[in-house]
């Protein structure tokens, strides 16, 4: 896969390029979740076209696979529960992955270069050749979607198939969906589409209906449809943003820190210049350790 992507590869962790600085158009996939069945072919077609391992479902009380995304399961459609005011039961499913921040918080954190890369059409990938295991993408992560594996200490995630995209072909879970909800192109032009459907589904009565694109991250590379509108029923932040800590750690710490390194290498040559080498007299009494 690396010698097939390596023209689309833009930045990586150590990079100091914008994240909005691209050579390439950004892609994007739409997610219309009031079109979703739950019917999981999306959730095969990664497993099958990543060649991952099975993994063993859990009975949650839904027909959901599992309560969360592993290490070897990228891409999960989640059941979550909601009333209306008026007291009708709704499943509101949803296809949780990576959302392939425009400014992602996983490579901010990582601190080995190279682990984690961005590409010049948007999307956020993982290097696990050098990947440290240190974790510190899954703290950065504001939707708490990389995954540790005890057995590799590496981490993985959805990779919108950048294999498949580099050679022009869509992401396996969009060519598996049976009903349209998902679709691969262009951000612009699906966010037209978005606004566009968003449109129809008010007109339909659903007055709350909005498109989840938040800004706190720059935007996303995964758009989703709520025709429901409140993102947290479901599942998602309502404002994801860059933790304090970490904006900190990445932005006033580190230059401080780099100003002290700095400041030590010149007090220590000005040191010298004034100063000069210390030299210890030859007649003067040794000092051992017994």
């Amino acid at each position: 896969m690396p010698g097939k992507v390596l023209e689309i590869r833009a930045m990586s962790a150590s990079s100091t390029a914008a994240p909005g600085i691209r050579s390439a158009p950004v892609v994007a996939k739409l997610i219309d979740t009031s079109t979703c069945i739950g019917c999981k072919a999306c959730e095969v077609a990664c497993q099958e076209w990543n060649d991952l391992p099975a993994e063993t479902t859990v009975q949650i009380g839904t027909y959901q696979t599992l309560p969360d995304t592993t290490p070897n399961l990228w891409n999960l459609i989640k059941f979550n529960e909601h009333e209306t005011a008026d007291g009708a039961f709704h499943w509101l499913l949803r296809k949780d992955q990576c959302m392939h921040c425009a400014d992602p918080g996983c490579m901010k954190a990582c601190p080995a270069p190279g682990a984690i890369v961005q590409y010049n059409n948007g999307i956020v990938d993982f290097e696990q050749d050098n990947c440290i295991g240190c974790g510190y993408c899954i703290a950065g992560c504001p939707f708490n979607v990389p995954k540790m594996s005890r057995q590799t200490k590496k981490v993985y995630k959805c990779t919108l198939c950048v294999d498949r995209v580099s050679v022009g072909l869509e992401p396996a879970c969009i060519k598996a969906c049976p009903t349209n909800c998902l679709t691969f192109g262009s951000k612009d032009v699906l966010l037209l589409k978005a606004q566009s459907r968003v449109t129809q589904l008010k007109a339909a009565g659903f007055t709350d209906a909005a498109v989840y694109d938040p800004p706190g991250v720059g935007g996303t590379g995964v758009v989703t449809i709520l025709a429901y509108g409140d993102p947290e029923a479901y599942g998602l932040p309502r404002n994801p943003n860059l933790s304090f800590a970490l904006q900190l750690w990445k932005g006033p710490l580190k230059w401080i820190g780099n100003l002290a390194i700095v400041g030590g290498i010149i007090g220590t040559f000005v040191h010298y210049l004034r100063f000069g080498p210390k030299h210890v007299p030859e007649d003067a009494p040794s000092k051992r350790v017994n």
